[in-house]
């Protein structure tokens, strides 16, 4: 057990899949796996491990930003030997031909957080995901006939919608980020100073040349392909 994490060791898998929103997490479970059992409860960070066609894994929420899953993915790899985090969450987009509920696997990550610096004085503001769990979801998808983008996310600790300045076009030119989100870096740093492997999955559910945007609902719809290319990865 940690501070935030009351799972006994053998109760988390190896392979953790993990959304943002705890009630994501527990849609993932009650839909997707088989012989599931609650393994966190602590904050209202639901996790469970349950079997998918066969294969032991853990999905568990991170909550929202860099702080959040940085807590959580580093007692995961740290205190309960996970070798793999997939996060699985949504996204806005930078450009206009990266349309919503578009699939995008992050193949590195821009960010002006403080994060890594804090946590090891760490300088780099690009980080990677592993190549090896990279591969596998790539192939998961084209197993599954799903298409799916390859691109740079910019993470970020201020929500798009909230900056009195967004520099996004910038951020375009200089280094060639497509969407934004708020939790990659922080998972990717973690695993690098860990050893461990980290990807991140998204979908795109607004766009902030266009305007588009999704509601609740229609997210919950269609986030299942890029589930389904996560857990079939496994």
């Amino acid at each position: 057990m940690t501070p935030h994490i009351e799972a006994k060791k053998e109760e988390i898998k190896e392979t953790v899949i993990m959304p943002g929103d705890p009630l994501r997490a527990k849609f993932i479970t009650e839909n997707y796996l088989e012989n599931y059992k609650l393994i966190n409860s602590v904050r209202g960070m639901l996790g469970y491990t349950g079997t998918y066609k066969g294969k032991e894994v853990t999905v568990m929420a991170s909550g929202m930003g860099m702080p959040s899953i940085g807590i959580y993915s580093y007692e995961l790899y740290s205190e309960y030997d996970v070798k793999n985090i997939i996060r699985i969450g949504t996204c806005g987009s930078y450009l206009e031909d990266v349309k919503i509920y578009d699939i995008i696997l992050t193949d590195s990550c821009y960010s002006e957080s403080s994060y890594a610096k804090t946590q090891n004085g760490s300088e780099d503001n690009i980080l990677y995901p592993s190549t090896y769990l990279n591969n596998k979801l790539l192939e998961s998808a084209k197993n599954l006939n799903f298409d799916i983008k390859i691109g740079c996310v910019h993470s970020t600790d201020v929500f798009s919608k909230y900056k009195e300045n967004d520099n996004f076009k910038e951020l375009i030119q200089k280094y060639n980020c497509i969407v934004t989100e708020m939790e990659s870096f922080a998972l990717f740093h973690n695993a690098r100073v860990l050893n461990k492997n980290a990807s991140c999955i998204l979908t795109v559910s607004d766009n902030l040349v266009t305007y588009e945007e999704t509601n609740s609902i229609e997210r919950e719809k269609n986030l299942l392909k890029m589930i389904e290319i996560a857990l079939n990865a496994i």
